[in-house]
């Protein structure tokens, strides 16, 4: 399978937000304490072990900030990369590439942290048939970033946007009148693929017959996330989400489900530790 790729536009916006950010109206402190003209060689390596994401991203802030500097790159976004593995190595001028370093690490680190988290879920399901799903709950501004990061760990990307797909959720539910009401009334509007939450098995029966084209499966334990998976029939993908943990996420795979959402890898992934240092000699 081929290693995605990150949209330019998206990295020029985070780039462009990033800097603006950080910059301000200049680093005031290298521009006192270092002097023109001085050249600086840098190493980039992983503290921790990691699957690396955003590479791409941070380069490009070092671009901006030192266009002159020689990059040389020793790994790629989806590596699995060992602790103290390195990742680059700069040379340039000191100025830029010292007033790009946080900027930089800051997205790659975080980047880093994403995909690191969603493998450790992946891996955890691998072999069970079951699909690992992100969600729309992600850092404001960094979602097509982040849903990059969590396909580089093995997850699939669910809605981008709020028009990248039809999600009938709980509160939807409650007003409309129903999970029957909600799912006709999208179909009266002509929506397709129509997916619609689910609290209770007698939710699961009410939007099947409506019309359903997908279930999600909200907060239900293993035996409930059984009786839906026996109650469907196959006729339609079932997906699992909430309460998703590492020591849970194998269990509720093997109920059967073809789907498991985890919010937690975009929402709540730390940060990995990667440092950028002056090389030796």
């Amino acid at each position: 399978m081929s290693t995605p790729q990150p949209d330019p536009a998206d990295v020029k916006v985070a780039v462009d937000a990033a800097l603006a950010e950080d910059l301000g109206t200049g680093d005031i402190t290298t521009e006192a304490v270092i002097p023109a003209g001085t050249r600086l060689k840098l190493v980039m390596a992983t503290r921790q072990d990691i699957i690396l994401a955003g590479l791409p991203v941070a380069m490009e802030v070092f671009k901006r900030l030192a266009a002159s500097a020689t990059i040389t790159l020793e790994a790629g976004d989806g590596d699995r990369l060992r602790a103290a593995a390195v990742i680059a190595r700069l040379e340039g001028p000191a100025a830029g590439l010292l007033s790009a370093e946080r900027t930089a690490l800051n997205i790659l680190q975080t980047l880093s942290g994403i995909a690191t988290l969603t493998g450790a879920y992946a891996d955890r399901i691998e072999g069970t048939g079951a699909v690992l799903l992100d969600t729309r709950k992600t850092l404001p501004g960094l979602r097509a970033l982040s849903k990059y990061a969590t396909a580089l760990g093995g997850a699939a990307n669910h809605r981008l946007a709020l028009d990248d797909g039809v999600l009938i959720k709980d509160n939807h539910i409650a007003v409309a009148g129903g999970a029957g009401e909600a799912t006709r009334r999208a179909k009266a509007a002509g929506l397709k693929d129509i997916e619609v939450e689910c609290d209770t098995i007698e939710q699961v029966k009410e939007a099947l017959d409506a019309g359903a084209d997908r279930l999600l499966l909200d907060n239900m334990a293993p035996e409930m996330l059984r009786q839906a998976v026996a109650v469907t029939g196959g006729r339609v993908p079932l997906e699992a989400s909430g309460g998703v943990t590492l020591e849970n996420i194998a269990g509720i795979a093997a109920t059967g489900v073809d789907f498991i959402s985890v919010g937690a890898i975009t929402q709540s992934a730390p940060a990995v530790d990667i440092g950028l240092d002056p090389a030796a000699g």
